[in-house]
């Protein structure tokens, strides 16, 4: 179960990975924050998106893990945390798997 220091992290950090997507994405695709997931010691945080139209789901990728430097320093101006996680970047499968089970009951 999550403290609630982690549940407030991880809200913040979400909301400002979608901010950070939103200014430095090159715009050829929608990318969607769905959550982050930060560890019991606030050390490390998960950053999960989803990349529409999933064909530039590798590029968008790539583009974050490679601006990690500049979303930690975007962090850093946005929010008052004292010690700012490591942060990493993943694709949420499981809300790819979530989309392509409704769009198999729908059919």
């Amino acid at each position: 179960m999550a403290s609630k220091r982690q549940i407030q992290v991880s809200e913040n950090l979400a909301h400002l990975a979608a901010d950070f997507f939103a200014r430095e994405s090159n715009g050829q695709s929608l990318v969607t924050v769905t959550r982050a997931d930060v560890s019991p010691d606030l050390k490390n945080a998960k950053i999960y998106f989803t990349v529409l139209p999933q064909e530039f789901q590798d590029k968008a990728l790539a583009f974050a893990k490679r601006s990690r430097t500049d979303f930690r320093d975007f962090v850093k101006g946005k929010s008052s945390m004292k010690f700012l996680p490591t942060f990493d970047f993943e694709i949420d499968f499981g809300e790819l798997n979530r989309q392509r089970i409704d769009e198999l009951t729908r059919s």
